[in-house]
């Protein structure tokens, strides 16, 4: 439509502007193309379709990809928010202050290029980061480092690359109030892994419990991109940055200790457990316990702090097979009867409990029970020690000592055996901590605000089962080819070397002595 008009044509053009957005940029907003210059603002549908919800919803989330112009059509609803409205105060704020600019210089280039007779309200102030209308009508570019709109009255605030604003929960705790007036959010990102609060965001939308209104846009939304375009776009990309950047996939998109293809593999073997008992429904029992099995039992022990939570799993020693689990706050005595019955009514399992801190108390309550089969350790080496040896050695310790040496291992072995595909997990609670458990600092660790206890709980299992079990295991092996090696069902022994004169062979050496076959029944449980 061409910019000249009569009076009463314009007149009716900003009356029509002012009820529609969509018809608003397509026909009068000029937006600024890297290649073409100034050129006008043909929207896509699936740009009509987002302002048409900026306009209906209070708030909105967008999962977005790249290179998609929603930063552009934001920009645009703000023009329209400021133009056509009096007095409406608007807070763009990011991670990085110059990201927040640069989404203000888009609505103040937009504003710039109007007609002059669509130009509702002039410039007033004009900072590099901010300005203000002549309505009223305000704009400004914050960080999140600082404290800014947390005491004003907003009408609009944009979170943009919310995924990526550390401390978000804390940040949105402080700005809803200045909402409460009216005021619309709109957060617009690409993911970054899960557990944040943009993907918590996203998450409770499709449940339905928060007031956001979601809009997933993955790279195909857009009509000029194809599968040429999408291979010529990652030719040079990670698995995870296309994830992040193109297909808006939260569990690929993070810094994940596990990757998104065992995540996956996890998600699709969780299952609901048979039973969930206990005085706070917390223990969740997958499987009775069966004579014909050994089980292996680790304990994570709560800080006592009432943080974080006591944990335990059961699971098959020879498979490593889910059978039960635990996650709750107990006090130390109770975390430790509860040990001690569990423990016993699965076949006195064997029970490896995280010597850290409060575990101690733990260790000693199980001791004073008098429980049969608890993991002990060499404390310069963290080999594994049968009890009875234990209890005679002042280098012994009970438990297992998660230290800044060990736990990379632990959580490199669970990794090798989720990898592998060398253990069967069912819990949900489990394969959900596993979504925000990250790479921090080059350290595996549980995001801020989440928990490990039952991550940490595994990979001391899979570390027990797969090196210190074993090595015992080789250790029996050279005990029993030594005991049967010498010891006979006769009397005498035959010394005699063979090819020497009067060598005779009576199979003697061969066959193995009742103490001999004591020994190997007695510990063949963890020989795989």
């Amino acid at each position: 439509m061409s910019f000249t008009l009569t009076k009463k044509q314009q007149v009716k053009e900003i009356l029509k502007c002012g009820k529609d957005p969509s018809y608003f940029l397509k026909t009068y907003a000029r937006i600024s193309h890297p290649m073409h210059g100034l050129i006008l603002f043909d929207t896509y549908d699936f740009q009509d379709d987002l302002l048409h919800d900026f306009n209906d919803y209070r708030f909105n989330v967008i999962l977005k990809a790249r290179q998609l112009g929603i930063s552009t059509i934001t920009a645009g609803y703000i023009v329209w928010l400021m133009s056509f409205h009096r007095d409406k105060a608007v807070l763009v704020m990011a991670t990085k202050f110059a990201t927040a600019g640069n989404l203000v210089k888009k609505v103040k280039n937009i504003i710039r290029n109007l007609p002059d007779w669509l130009r509702m309200a002039s410039i007033k102030v004009d900072n590099r980061n901010s300005f203000e209308l002549s309505n009223g009508s305000s704009i400004k570019a914050a960080s999140t480092s600082g404290d800014a709109g947390r005491s004003e009255a907003l009408s609009l605030l944009v979170l943009d690359e919310a995924a990526h604003i550390d401390g978000l929960e804390e940040l949105w705790t402080g700005l809803y109030p200045t909402l409460s007036t009216g005021g619309r959010c709109i957060a617009l990102s690409t993911p970054n892994g899960v557990g944040n609060w943009f993907h918590k965001t996203c998450v409770d939308s499709i449940a339905g419990t928060n007031n956001f209104k979601l809009t997933d846009l993955p790279w195909q939304v857009h009509p000029d991109h194809d599968e040429v375009w999408f291979r010529n776009e990652t030719k040079n990309m990670s698995k995870r940055q296309i994830a992040q950047e193109l297909e808006c996939n939260f569990n690929a998109s993070g810094e994940t200790v596990i990757d998104a293809k065992c995540m996956e593999w996890l998600e699709s073997t969780t299952k609901e457990p048979q039973y969930r008992t206990g005085f706070d429904r917390n223990f969740w029992i997958w499987e009775e316990f069966d004579p014909s099995c050994n089980y292996l039992m680790t304990v994570d022990v709560s800080r006592g702090d009432g943080a974080d939570y006591s944990t335990f799993q059961i699971l098959k020693l020879e498979t490593l097979e889910f059978i039960g689990e635990y996650q709750g706050k107990l006090t130390p005595d109770l975390f430790a009867n509860m040990l001690n019955q569990v423990g016993r009514e699965f076949g006195n399992a064997m029970m490896v409990v995280e010597n850290n801190n409060i575990g101690y108390t733990v260790l000693d309550k199980l001791v004073e029970y008098g429980y049969p089969n608890l993991y002990y350790s060499i404390k310069s080496t963290h080999d594994y020690i049968e009890q009875h040896q234990a209890e005679a050695m002042n280098s012994a310790i009970a438990g297992f000592s998660t230290t800044s040496k060990t736990r990379p291992l632990i959580v490199a072995k669970l990794e090798e055996f989720i990898r592998n595909k060398l253990i069967k997990v069912y819990s949900t609670r489990l394969v959900g901590e596993m979504k925000t458990f990250i790479w921090k600092n080059g350290k595996p660790q549980a995001m801020k605000g989440y928990h490990d206890d039952l991550i940490m709980a595994l990979a001391i299992a899979c570390w027990v089962r797969d090196n210190a079990l074993q090595n015992c295991a080789r250790d029996l092996n050279y005990q029993k080819a030594f005991v049967d090696s010498i010891i006979t069902t006769r009397t005498t022994m035959n010394t005699r070397i063979p090819g020497q004169h009067g060598y005779r062979r009576d199979n003697a050496l061969d066959k193995q002595t009742d103490e001999a076959r004591s020994l190997y029944e007695q510990y063949k449980w963890i020989i795989k």
